[in-house]
């Protein structure tokens, strides 16, 4: 049932290893794993955490790991679908896993919606997703996506991985990220980023037009053309500029 749900198992121990250490670079209290498979990742998880909590949906790899984890006090396998599933009740925690690459955004967006109770997170993701998470503004992968991901939290590629570190062998290149969440300076709840980011999808409804056409159907000409920005495509903009448009427009 693995490849059914869009699975690539890790099998480099080089690379299970070098995740683990960029999840838990010191000992942690506990990390959540996404996706656990057949426990490669959880084991070198377990030797770096006091407990883990793997999440896995799959029966057959359910099985496997009460089997391979059966007596060992570390670890919790916690059977069901990491979108159904609220990742706070076991407190703060570390986030970290191989995700399968058809659910990598809702996933991540689940992840960052944890607020203080995510320490950080690494993933194991498809390159072409990972580019577009750790873009800059101008270059051609910025886009909702990475406004999307980095509004809550800092985004930084670690490393790649090729396709034959996997059975079977992915199609694409895999990379590995990192997210630490942004926290507000002074300590009380991050804003809602909802109305913000519904602005952003507006902004990138047709990447290639400027603010000004994208933004037409929805503020009056003069309040866009107004906007020093208002020639500017989505894609040159950075998040504090989406943030002050937004401000300035919804407060107008």
């Amino acid at each position: 049932m693995g490849q059914k749900l869009g699975q690539h198992f890790l099998r480099k121990p080089a690379v299970l290893k070098r995740i683990a250490e960029a999840a838990c670079p010191v000992r942690v209290p506990l990390v959540i794993e996404i996706g656990a498979g057949d426990g490669a990742l959880t084991e070198e998880l377990a030797e770096r955490a006091d407990r883990v909590v793997a999440i896995e949906l799959d029966p057959e790899m359910i099985g496997r790991l009460a089997v391979r984890f059966a007596g060992d006090p570390r670890v919790r396998v916690a059977p069901g679908d990491v979108l159904a599933t609220d990742l706070t009740q076991w407190g703060p925690a570390v986030v970290a896993g191989n995700l399968p690459y058809y659910i990598t955004s809702p996933v991540i967006e689940r992840v960052l919606a944890m607020g203080k109770l995510l320490d950080h997170a690494v993933f194991l993701i498809q390159k072409e997703v990972a580019d577009r998470i750790t873009a800059k503004p101008g270059t051609r992968d910025y886009g909702f996506l990475t406004v999307a991901t980095q509004l809550s939290a800092e985004a930084k590629m670690l490393f790649k991985v090729p396709p034959g570190a996997f059975s079977p062998p992915p199609k694409v290149d895999s990379a590995v990220i990192r997210l630490n969440p942004r926290r507000p300076a002074d300590g009380g709840p991050a804003p809602d980023p909802t109305p913000l980011l519904a602005f952003v999808g507006l902004c990138f409804r047709h990447k290639r037009k400027t603010l000004k056409n994208n933004l037409s159907a929805f503020f009056p000409a003069p309040m866009l053309d107004a906007l020093p920005e208002a020639n500017l495509r989505a894609e040159q903009l950075t998040i504090a500029q989406f943030r002050s448009i937004y401000l300035g427009l919804a407060g107008s």
